[in-house]
């Protein structure tokens, strides 16, 4: 898959600009008067995590799925299962992984100092849904990696994922207004801009919510749903408690907060 790479930053670029135009035309939350620092930030951030997994896994996962099947590695590989099968197999269980990886951040103390980066965003917009620290951005891909060999995960299943993910990211981060309807019947099946919302609250209970990313199967199944904030969207505050200022969108503080206390 030599395009990979251009058909993933071609949807990646077409998403984003479309959430910030919904976001712009149909605003959900009326944001603080930062999002010049933050979007700097967020963005600078980005480009690092992008150069930085280029560097270490230079074919990313889609290429380790394709190095596995030219290998024979991987379960997939090595057993005569039907072609739908082995991509639904591979989405579903990637799609897990990154949901159960998420609760980890939150639950293993070392996790939760890097991940807490993500949180400290003081508003949430389409651009947090890239604001992720290196290093978590690394170890993420380490994962995938691993367990895309471990599988055999075909190919084109690993690259759909990855657009859906990151296009569910920036949608389900996304700072605009769903008809309410609309919400409560796509939430049944992914997640919403007003689920995942929940998950940046301040509040301890309702930031260890709503881990899922895509697929919002995983917490209804494993009791960590919560349907609305305590405060409501309107007056729910969202990043952590302490650090409720402008020392979030600067780009250097930012990078260290795995090593702020909290």
């Amino acid at each position: 898959m030599p395009n990979e790479a251009l058909v993933r930053v071609g949807v990646f670029a077409a998403l984003f600009i479309t959430m910030a135009a919904l976001e712009y035309f149909a605003p959900r939350r009326q944001l603080k008067p930062v999002k010049a620092k933050r979007w700097f930030t967020n963005w600078t951030i980005v480009i690092v995590d992008s150069v930085l997994v280029r560097l270490l896994f230079k074919t990313a996962a889609v290429g380790g799925a394709l190095w596995a099947a030219e290998n024979g590695v991987g379960l997939f590989n090595l057993i005569d299962a039907p072609y739908w099968l082995a991509f639904a197999v591979s989405f579903l269980a990637l799609d897990f992984t990154v949901w159960f990886s998420h609760l980890l951040s939150h639950k293993v103390p070392l996790f939760w100092r890097f991940h807490r980066m993500h949180h400290a965003d003081v508003d949430i917009d389409v651009s947090t849904a890239i604001r992720f620290h290196p290093v978590e951005i690394i170890a993420s891909m380490a994962v995938k990696y691993a367990l895309v060999l471990a599988l055999g995960a075909p190919a084109a299943a690993v690259l759909v994922f990855e657009i859906v993910l990151n296009g569910g990211a920036m949608f389900n981060h996304a700072n605009f207004r769903l008809p309410l309807w609309l919400d409560r019947w796509l939430r049944l099946v992914i997640v919403t801009p007003d689920m995942h919302r929940v998950h940046h609250s301040v509040i301890r209970d309702e930031h260890d919510s709503n881990y899922g990313f895509n697929l919002s199967i995983w917490d209804r199944m494993f009791s960590t749903y919560v349907a609305q904030p305590e405060k409501g969207h309107d007056g729910m505050e969202i990043g952590l408690k302490p650090w409720q200022d402008e020392r979030p969108t600067l780009l250097g503080w930012t990078l260290m907060i795995p090593f702020r206390k909290l």
